[in-house]
């Protein structure tokens, strides 16, 4: 376990190691003050037996997103985690603090921070939101037989005047998966990803309600296989973030090893639980 400084001075360390192999491909990947560094730090320290603030994950104003199933009046929306794992998830356990913006008046100039941080990649980095409205569709699994043959049907492709093998996916299926079914990255609403399991029933644990996507956590914005995805911006001036972190990773999180944490809650009451649920 790290302290939160101690997480930032790694990901100091390995930003300027990737800026230096950018800049000189022949320069060495890491300096011998910056191993010693990070040998010291790499130690961490035992496990904390005491109360542990949780992290700010989220911050979402109504005016900037939809936010589906929120209690009257409330406009804001603050997801927290704490960042470790617990016995019965290999995920952080996440808190949802539904306010009226108006009625915060008392703001902290800073959180507070964990004294320790199971690992590094459940300290967000801090990012600014530049929200963008986008049409998607349901998972394969979650389309009828029907569907799914119409889908494959390349006749009907050729038909509607759409090349999809232009876009090099190897069938139309594929092609559907990769550009069109369940967006990657983060996003509020939506549609479910599925891939670990299968489609599955999210009753509400209160009343049994089928519960509905509010936000997805995501590890990346976007991968290989998901370009179609990526904006204009990051496909002309694609730039690294840290060593070894993908440059769609902006908050620097991972989820379960690249999978993403989605968040259910009742449409009936947002007073009920909410579900977590990794794929």
């Amino acid at each position: 376990m790290h302290s939160p400084d101690e997480i930032r001075i790694l990901r100091r360390i390995h930003a300027a190691a990737a800026e230096r192999r950018l800049r000189d491909p022949q320069a060495p990947a890491i300096t011998p003050e910056e191993r010693e560094i990070e040998q010291r730090l790499r130690k961490g320290h035992p496990w904390f037996d005491g109360p542990i603030p949780m992290i700010p994950v989220a911050q979402l104003y109504a005016r900037d997103v939809p936010l589906p199933a929120s209690p009257p009046g409330a406009d804001l929306l603050q997801v927290l985690w704490c960042p470790c794992d617990h016995e019965e998830f290999a995920h952080p356990r996440t808190a949802l603090f539904w306010r009226s913006s108006a009625s915060v008046t008392d703001v902290l100039e800073a959180p507070p921070e964990p004294p320790v941080i199971q690992f590094d990649w459940y300290l967000p980095e801090p990012c600014l939101l530049a929200p963008e409205q986008i049409t998607e569709y349901p998972s394969p699994l979650e389309l009828s037989k029907e569907l799914q043959q119409q889908l494959g049907d390349v006749n009907l492709w050729e038909t509607a005047g759409f090349a999809w093998d232009s876009t090099g996916a190897l069938d139309p299926q594929e092609f559907y998966f990769r550009n069109l079914c369940h967006a990657p990255g983060w996003k509020t609403g939506g549609w479910t990803r599925w891939g670990l399991t299968d489609p599955m029933p999210r009753p509400c644990p209160e009343c049994g309600t089928e519960t509905t996507p509010l936000l997805t956590i995501a590890s990346s914005e976007w991968n290989s296989g998901s370009k179609s995805w990526m904006p204009e911006e990051e496909r002309t001036n694609p730039t690294p973030l840290l060593l070894g972190t993908p440059p769609s990773n902006f908050t620097v999180l991972d989820i379960a090893s690249a999978y993403s944490l989605q968040l259910h809650v009742c449409p009936a009451s947002p007073e009920h639980p909410h579900i977590e649920l990794v794929q």
